[in-house]
């Protein structure tokens, strides 16, 4: 268990405003909900659930969200929550049920419920149901007014779109391009799809179960349909000339690599054997500190998680505006928007990168940071900026 003590000094100026843990003895529920930052709006970031969850995870995913909302420019907050469970536990709604109602006072008002790992669009709909409100979670079914996020593939979708801004950033289109992929679930399968359909070349998957690599390009639609009969075990129906063991996807010859799966793959002797010159980041965190300097050393380009892969983010900014709404989104127009936002985001990055001589994620950090601050400053959470305080005058008042 993580000291009290440890946690008020892991907070800084822009949070976590508030860490809620909740329990639940009948039904075992232990549960964490981290506020970190709600200058620019309601705190608003995926729930997840696995029985590894603990404090310290949730609260650094949750500052993701802070920097992914504010990066992308929507106007919400950044928070995360978790439960520490089993999600394939047969009690799995009744303790999604507890989390919930535990968590009452909390919801909808600071945080709004969303899906992530171990959760699926039925648990959104249980939090509903079991808070009596349609605001209190997003990634509820399609039938019950969601936006079908995996259907739509939108974080892939964005994870592709940056993967061809960033190829443009380094002089080169997408038509031939070498994709290896650490991942094929939701992202990775939306993403390659994307790609392949743009004239991309994907040379590597990996699954839970294994990896699989051909130079020539697999067959991205006999692979999705792989996926979609056999899950995680369809590497194994490759033949053994392209299997590959488990990791190994990361170092492939490439053009770009997508780690897509897991947080911190990506460490400092990972960094070293890479021979892609472009990393796109499709999971939150898969890189170090430590090996992003590694490889900026070796002149390899890494888009920043909270830019490559918003897709999902910027959907969820359509259904938060949905959830009290009879009509639901536009496909098309989230597509349009997820577009547009991944690949402006990317180049405005990487160019804030070259020109400031930091790593992209410095200049994303820098980005988000600036705009959540002056969030801040003009709710007078901090000493507002002067050039805030020249746009924001205090009115005259008469006396009175």
């Amino acid at each position: 268990m993580v000291a009290v003590t440890d946690l008020l000094q892991d907070i800084d100026e822009f949070g976590p405003e508030k860490i809620v843990c909740v329990a639940d003895s009948r039904t075992g529920m232990r549960g964490v909900l981290v506020i970190d930052n709600t200058a620019r709006g309601t705190g608003k970031g995926g729930t997840r659930m696995s029985p590894s969850v603990t404090v310290t995870e949730i609260a650094r995913l949750a500052r993701v969200m802070t920097w992914k909302w504010a990066a992308v420019d929507l106007f919400h907050g950044g928070a995360k929550a978790g439960i520490n469970a089993d999600p394939s536990s047969p009690d799995k709604e009744r303790i999604v049920r507890a989390f919930a109602r535990k968590l009452a006072d909390q919801i909808p008002a600071s945080y709004v419920a969303g899906l992530d790992m171990g959760m699926s669009e039925r648990d959104a709909a249980i939090i509903q149901d079991e808070l009596g409100d349609r605001g209190t979670a997003v990634g509820v079914p399609e039938e019950l007014g969601g936006v079908p996020y995996d259907q739509l593939g939108v974080t892939g979708h964005g994870v592709a779109e940056s993967v061809e801004a960033a190829l443009a950033h380094r002089g080169r289109g997408v038509q031939g391009a070498r994709i290896a992929f650490q991942g094929f679930g939701a992202v990775g399968s939306a993403a390659a799809r994307r790609l392949h359909a743009r004239g991309a070349h994907v040379v590597a998957l990996s699954t839970m179960d294994g990896s699989v690599h051909d130079p020539d390009g697999l067959d991205v639609p006999g692979w999705l349909e792989a996926r979609s009969e056999l899950g995680d075990a369809c590497v194994a129906t490759a033949p053994a000339s392209h299997q590959l063991s488990p990791g190994s996807e990361l170092l492939v010859d490439c053009d770009v690599l997508v780690p897509a799966a897991s947080q911190d793959v990506i460490d400092d002797r990972t960094a070293r054997h890479i021979k892609a010159p472009v990393v796109v980041e499709g999971a939150n965190l898969p890189t170090t500190p430590s090996a992003r300097e590694i490889l900026a050393g070796r002149d390899v380009v890494v888009v920043p998680d909270f830019i490559a892969n918003a897709g999902g983010v910027i959907a969820a900014g359509f259904a938060m505006d949905a959830r009290y709404s009879a009509f639901r989104p536009e496909a098309a127009t989230i597509l349009d928007t997820v577009t547009e936002k991944s690949r402006s985001n990317t180049t405005l990055v990487l160019e804030r990168s070259r020109t400031d001589g930091v790593l992209p994620h410095e200049a994303a950090l820098s980005l988000a940071r600036e705009r959540v601050r002056t969030a801040m400053g003009l709710r007078g959470r901090l000493r507002a900026p002067a050039s805030a305080a020249a746009r924001y005058p205090e009115p005259v008042r008469p006396d009175r």
